[in-house]
């Protein structure tokens, strides 16, 4: 029983300085990513919004890039 509470231990230990070994490395990539994924999100909305208002404001236009990029 005692070998077994030990074992948890040294996997938990060993766990955690793994995962600081990994985010440790790799946090400029995670840094990144999660900017390029902040740019992304922040340019499809901005998208978004200027189709909505080519969609108010002319139907024609908005029903055209519609055809154009949807594949069909």
């Amino acid at each position: 029983m005692l070998r077994t509470i030990f074992m948890i231990g040294l996997f938990a230990i060993g766990g955690l300085f793994l995962l600081k070994l990994f985010f440790g490395v790799f946090g400029v990539f995670f840094g990144l990513l999660l900017g390029l994924l902040a740019l992304a999100v922040k340019i499809a909305i901005f998208g978004a919004i200027i189709y909505l208002v080519i969609r108010i404001f002319s139907p024609d236009t908005a029903r055209r890039m519609r055809e154009r990029w949807s594949g069909n």
